[in-house]
């Protein structure tokens, strides 16, 4: 008896993939073992970047919220370090939200922050 293969199950798993790698260049897209590999390869990446981005915006916050706290005299760790000792609990994200977009808020926490 000839060996069973189900080859409809494998060939609507490499359409699947092929259709995944739709738009890479040259034979990424189109010819299996590359387009796998490919494809593979970007999975790892986008799994390292989904890491890396939270500290790439933590980087961004620290440089606005350096930048701002220039402006008004201080600096970024002078200024953490106040903050900390007021034992003013506010996150960097917030900061950096309030410096570029509330100036006069953050020149009043500031303010408080060194006000010790």
């Amino acid at each position: 008896m000839p060996r069973s293969v189900n080859h409809v199950a494998s060939r609507e798993r490499r359409r699947k993939l092929l259709k995944q790698t739709k738009g890479y260049f040259g034979r990424r897209k189109n010819v299996w073992t590359v387009a796998k590999n490919a494809y593979e390869k970007g999975l790892s990446y986008a799994y390292r970047d989904r890491k890396k981005k939270k500290s790439t915006f933590r980087a961004l916050w620290i440089q606005r919220i350096n930048a701002a706290a220039r402006l008004e005299g201080v600096s970024y760790s002078k200024l953490m370090g106040m903050l900390h000792a007021q034992n003013i609990e506010i996150n960097r994200k917030v900061l950096a939200d309030l410096a570029m977009n509330h100036p006069e808020a953050f020149k009043a926490i500031v303010k408080k922050a060194t006000n010790a």
